[in-house]
């Protein structure tokens, strides 16, 4: 940046470069604040408040915390700003603006930070904001965000739930006052009462001391510590525990590592689950987050190049070459400044988001302790020490129970389970290549060069099967049932036609080849269908020779295979499928592209 000849000019070139933009810009509009005066002064810190996008925000932060007056005043608001109105996740915008608010100099700007974070979407949003409800000029904002993050927005199902969530809604119910609150005190009531049954996420670190937590076992390989005899076990624990404090304390609501000593490790053992955490680390800093009890999700300082920490944190570190070790992208905080994991891990696949970034898709993991053997399918959590001091606040953890994944409280009662966990196609066989998990759903794309059905693990004989399906133009799938993993499943078991009938390739089809028809045996009615493109619910209930097929609520199919097939199918061939008493449950592929989700069985032969 050319140097400036005349004040009258520095102002004049200062106050378009919010319009260009770029680091070098605001390099030379933060470096005229710092070091001028008057006019100049004025014209650099409108040009920071003016910026067109957040990067400013690092400098008016470093305002807020090294001037006083209207210069400070400005500096916050902007900042808050310029958070609120950027497309950063919420994971990170929380973070900001948890950074900010030590800076507030009245009750405006808190409730200010406050209204902003009532437009996050996030558990740890009310979960920082519960405090602010014993504040009396502070209670009202608050609750009013805590209502719009917890509860479902624009006719959602993204409502948040979980005793954790009841215990702040119900506060911040209390809390309302104001000329409407009453209707929204109503609104909040009939959402606790109908609130998702559920312990949610739950806390692993109560913010006082290190209660739930102990020592690492010297080693802490899951292995060796599980040949120790319970009497060694116990020895080895306590001196493991005794050390632990020397180096593990609380301080201002965050567990500190203080650079010495071996890892913290929860009390608990978990299998499947969903976990938050905040970690901070200093310069030269790594750590990492033991699942299973097994390393790690990687966390380090990515100025070490020399380690190779320039990927960033978040890899699965120990994964050898035949799994994904490294993040998919650098989503790390500077140094010494939050950041926040949330952690998924349902069988031997992880996820992790970090600031709100994937970084991690649905990756296996390797046993660090053995690799000829699968990750152990429960363990501890661990927070690893690693020489450097580091510190851990808002810890939460969900436990996952990958049976009851997409089901609803009644399903559960009535002894429905989850057949995808919508992570990754545990439980199933076949061509998982073109079927695979992605957001939630099971996913087809024939392009990725796989080859055949995919089927449950398991056989069924009688059952109630529920399932949503999502059809693109002219798409073509089945249902198998009752079929082996061989042979065309529309013979020799029973294929239900998944079909887009509004296609003009299938206008002259026979009636027992359109959607939800046992095919070439029953015909189901049409029309029910909804617009290709939506998303369908189905549910297919086979007793016996009976098999019935409800469509987004109508019975399309009520028929008996048996007495349809008496004298001879309507194809005019043979189906000895319809004669087995069991078999897989599949998706039969027939070159088409669409989705499933939400997959739930009730086993009618128990």
């Amino acid at each position: 940046m050319q140097a400036f000849n005349s004040t009258n000019k520095k102002e004049r070139i200062v106050a378009v470069l919010p319009e260009i933009g770029g680091d070098a810009a605001l390099e030379t509009v933060t470096k005229s604040f710092n070091t001028s005066t008057g006019a100049l002064k004025e014209a650099s810190f409108k040009a920071l408040t003016n910026w067109k996008d957040y990067s400013a925000s690092k400098s008016l932060y470093e305002i807020c915390k090294t001037s006083t007056g209207e210069y400070k005043q400005n500096a916050f608001t902007s900042f808050v700003r310029m958070i609120r109105n950027a497309g950063l996740p919420d994971d990170q915008k929380l973070l900001q603006f948890r950074k900010i608010m030590p800076f507030a100099s009245s009750n405006d700007d808190k409730n200010n930070v406050i209204s902003s974070v009532g437009n996050l979407k996030t558990f740890l949003s009310l979960v920082y904001l519960e405090q602010f409800l014993d504040e009396k000029e502070l209670s009202e904002a608050t609750s009013r965000a805590i209502m719009k993050i917890a509860m479902p927005s624009n006719d959602e199902n993204n409502g948040f739930y979980g005793d954790v969530v009841r215990r702040i809604l119900t506060k911040a119910e209390t809390a309302l006052t104001g000329e409407d609150s009453q209707y929204d005190k109503i609104n909040m009531k009939k959402y606790l009462a109908e609130m998702p049954k559920g312990e949610g996420f739950i806390p692993m670190f109560n913010g006082k001391n290190l209660d739930g937590w102990q020592g690492m076992i010297a080693g802490g390989n899951p292995v060796a510590i599980a040949k120790l005899s319970e009497k060694e076990r116990a020895k080895a624990q306590e001196a493991a525990n005794k050390k632990m404090v020397e180096n593990w304390s609380v301080k201002d609501g965050n567990i500190v590592f203080s650079g010495k000593g071996d890892n913290l490790v929860s009390g608990k053992k978990y299998k499947d689950f969903e976990m938050i955490v905040d970690w901070l680390i200093t310069k030269e800093g790594d750590s990492g987050i033991y699942l299973r009890g097994t390393p790690q999700v990687q966390i380090w300082d990515t100025s070490r190049v020399d380690v190779g920490a320039q990927v960033g944190s978040g890899g699965l570190y120990n994964n050898n070459s035949d799994n994904v070790r490294d993040p998919l992208k650098v989503a790390d905080n500077p140094v010494n400044e939050w950041n926040t994991f949330r952690i998924t891990m349902i069988g031997a696949y992880v996820t992790v988001y970090l600031n709100g970034e994937l970084v991690v898709d649905n990756v296996k993991m390797d046993n660090y302790w053995d690799r000829s053997i699968p990750i152990f399918e429960s363990g501890t959590i661990e927070l690893q020490a690693h020489g450097n001091q580091l510190l851990f606040r808002d810890i939460y953890v969900h436990e996952i129970n990958t049976k009851q994944i997409g089901l609803t409280d009644s399903e559960i009662s009535e002894g429905f389970e989850s057949l995808f966990n919508g992570k990754n196609l545990d439980g199933w066989q076949g061509n998982k290549t073109d079927y695979f998990a992605q957001n939630g759903e099971m996913v087809v794309n024939p392009e990725r060069g796989g080859h055949g059905n995919i089927f449950t693990e398991k056989e069924y004989s009688d059952f109630n099967f529920r399932f949503d399906f999502q059809l693109t133009p002219g798409a073509n799938n089945g249902l198998g049932i009752r079929a082996p993993l061989e042979g065309d499943a529309a013979y020799v078991g029973m294929e239900l036609q998944i079909l887009d009938n509004t296609a003009a390739i299938y206008a002259n089809l026979e009636q027992y080849q359109y959607h939800g028809s046992v095919y070439g045996v029953i015909p189901a009615k049409r029309g029910f269908l909804n617009p290709v493109g939506e998303w369908n619910s189905e549910e297919v209930i086979v007793k016996g020779s009976k098999v019935k097929v409800i469509l987004n609520g109508t019975v399309i199919v009520d028929g008996d295979i048996a007495e349809a097939s008496k004298n001879g199918t309507l194809d005019h061939k043979d189906h000895p499928g319809l004669l087995r008493e069991k078999g897989y449950i599949g998706f039969l592929g027939h070159g088409s592209e669409l989705k499933f989700r939400n997959l739930r069985i009730k086993d009618l032969s128990k």
